[in-house]
């Protein structure tokens, strides 16, 4: 690695403290509330390895959402392996990516969409990426990407119809 390279990146800490967030709405609306702090752990964990040999050009951003995408499969492909959670754990919330303080109507919501929809949604809503990012992840087109994050974002709209307050909130990272 160049000398000069290391100069023009930001320390570690820093990248964790700005994107720290979006990694964790990624993780929320990919994997729910109970196995997203871990996805968001193991993210950081294996960028903090990779991150002396990330090009200081690099959009971190979007490298630590493919990061965040895969740790993500991981947990849901180890899920069937772990015990399930009890009905009341002693869990302690986050101040970090909480997409609206008691609007578990709108987690849920996200949460029921099929994973394609889902992950389109998180992935340019909640992080914003664009879609040519997005269809990078997910395989396929940046237009097919943009298709299952407008059906997404319908169904949303359509599932939390009940609920006024939440049905408009489309802006990104607001979802």
């Amino acid at each position: 690695m160049k000398p000069r390279q290391m100069v023009n990146k930001k320390p570690f800490e820093a990248v964790v403290r700005e994107q720290g967030a979006t990694v964790l709405r990624v993780c929320r609306a990919i994997l729910g509330v109970h196995d997203a702090d871990d996805a968001w752990s193991d993210t950081f964990l294996a960028a903090l390895q990779a991150y002396p040999a990330l090009p200081a050009e690099a959009n971190v951003e979007a490298w630590l959402v493919t990061i965040a995408h895969r740790k993500c499969i991981d947990h849901v492909r180890a899920g069937t392996r772990r015990a399930m959670p009890v009905d009341h754990p002693p869990d302690q919330p986050s101040s970090l990516g909480i997409p609206g303080d008691g609007h578990e109507e709108l987690l849920d919501a996200v949460t029921s969409l099929p994973p394609k929809q889902r992950q389109a949604v998180a992935y340019h809503y909640l992080a914003g990426l664009p879609y040519g990012d997005v269809a990078a992840l997910l395989g396929g087109t940046a237009e097919a990407a943009r298709r299952a994050g407008a059906d997404g974002v319908k169904s949303l709209r359509s599932a939390l119809a009940i609920h006024p307050s939440l049905a408009h909130t489309s802006s990104k990272g607001d979802i």
